[in-house]
């Protein structure tokens, strides 16, 4: 008797468990809890990961999500395939590519909160969490040994001088790369931004990088004398004592922004996505701009020393077929070269 009751209990405990399983959290449970961590895909650099993990922590979301990091190609082009199918519930990516994929794919839900940006461009479904500018970066330290003048602009870069002495970035692995087009476009023209490339890609040689900090890496190292990146890191050098320093080019500092977007699920949709979103805009951003100081919303400022001296914006809407676009300049330059 004893034993056809503990057997009984242990059947109808699995039943419960099986039941369980069957109506639990999950994508066949018909529906997404809040208890579920939000999963966040970004293409952010590691400053900017730490800064929205600490603003979150601190905020009562600690455990409460998993970031995973993506170049921004590789996340860029994974958000255009997938759309609404993709795993994460939030993202933070480049803005162009952003823009694109809900205006390709209406894939992101609307904001629950409201902001106001300093230039006036506000989206219903996105909020930038970062503005970066590129800009000249050298070794003074380099300079000096090698007798090399100070570059002053892009153009700059193409000099025999310069020969084996430059790391840039290709436009196909990193959007910093980007910037440097977009200069050379405005400036130059499709055609003179071609020729100018050619200069530069055959002056840099096998320091052609796939990664937007491989450069500003190169120059701390003292591998090459000059390289093209990202302006905030390049100051931060330069204010730690390293033998870095920055030249704006005259062609114009450039700059992308990456956003915060929250994906549509539907009825599947992480409530806590949409919260942690909120969080990050309206408590991150101090924490945020110790890394990345150009001041993007209402209220906020950016110092002298983080102020570029040629800030432009691209006379054309940036774009995934831009982008594109830029590539296949930058594709014809090469093999000019080969």
């Amino acid at each position: 008797m004893k034993f056809k009751k503990v057997l009984a209990f242990v059947c109808a405990a699995a039943m419960m468990v099986s039941a369980f399983g069957l109506t639990g959290c999950g994508s066949n449970g018909g529906g997404n809890s809040s208890d579920e961590q939000v999963i966040i895909y970004s293409n952010a650099d590691d400053e900017a990961i730490e800064a929205m993990k600490k603003t979150l922590d601190d905020n009562g979301y600690e455990g409460d999500y998993i970031f995973q990091t993506f170049g921004t190609s590789e996340l860029g082009g994974k958000v255009m395939a997938e759309g609404k199918d993709i795993e994460a519930d939030l993202i933070t990516l480049s803005t162009f590519y952003v823009d694109s994929a809900q205006e390709d794919q209406n894939m992101f839900q609307k904001l629950d909160f409201d902001y106001k940006l300093i230039d006036g461009g506000e989206s219903d479904y996105c909020a930038p969490i970062t503005s970066q500018e590129g800009t000249i970066i050298v070794n003074t330290e380099m300079l000096k040994e090698n007798n090399l003048d100070k570059p002053t602009c892009l153009k700059d870069l193409t000099k025999e001088e310069y020969k084996d002495m430059i790391s840039v970035t290709d436009i196909k692995s990193s959007s910093t790369a980007w910037l440097l087009v977009q200069a050379l476009v405005s400036e130059y023209g499709e055609d003179g931004a071609k020729e100018t490339l050619a200069g530069i890609y055959k002056n840099a040689g096998d320091h052609i990088e796939d990664s937007g900090s491989a450069p500003l890496k190169k120059v701390r190292a003292g591998e090459v004398a000059i390289g093209f990146g990202l302006r905030q890191q390049a100051v931060a050098d330069k204010a730690d004592g390293l033998p870095v320093d920055y030249v704006d080019p005259t062609e114009g500092n450039f700059s992308l922004t990456e956003s915060i977007a929250v994906v549509d699920k539907g009825d599947d949709t992480n409530p806590k996505a949409q919260e942690m979103a909120q969080c990050i805009i309206e408590k991150g951003r101090e924490e945020l701009m110790k890394s990345y100081p150009n001041a993007l919303y209402e209220g906020e400022t950016t110092n002298s020393e983080n102020a570029s001296q040629y800030p432009k914006v691209f006379p054309e809407k940036l774009t995934v077929d831009l982008l594109k676009k830029h590539e296949e300049i930058s594709e014809a330059a090469k093999a000019e070269i080969e």
